[in-house]
């Protein structure tokens, strides 16, 4: 009888107690940190060779695409903490002086370039 009663409890269950026996062996992955996309991780020495051609008149496409980035950058920022992080300093003027920054950390990437400049203007992270 105990049998019988055990087939009767599981009919229609088997395929839930198959995937929960299944599921704990499966890999478990652990919680990845925050990926950086786009210009972002580009290295302060890609940014000042693009920079220089967009001096010399050889090509602006790449000095646009960290254009663009730190002005997506700067905004999400700026809607994350309800400031103006650049206090009034132009996207222009931001990008020459991460590049300034760039010149003595050319293995950086332009991220890191950027925050400290933004660090330096807002008082952000301090």
């Amino acid at each position: 009888m105990p049998m019988h009663y055990l087939r009767v409890c599981l009919r229609g269950h088997v395929p839930m107690l198959l995937l929960l026996l299944i599921v704990p062996l499966s890999p478990v992955r652990a919680a990845q940190p925050a990926q950086l996309l786009g210009y972002g991780v580009k290295t302060c020495g890609d940014y000042m060779a693009a920079s220089k051609q967009f001096e010399d008149g050889i090509s602006t496409l790449a000095y646009r695409r960290y254009q663009e980035w730190l002005s997506g950058f700067v905004s999400g920022l700026n809607l994350a903490t309800g400031k103006d992080v650049l206090r009034g300093a132009a996207i222009d003027s931001a990008m020459t002086r991460i590049r300034a920054d760039c010149e003595g950390n050319r293995h950086q990437d332009f991220f890191n370039a950027t925050m400290r400049f933004v660090r330096m203007l807002s008082g952000l992270g301090q």
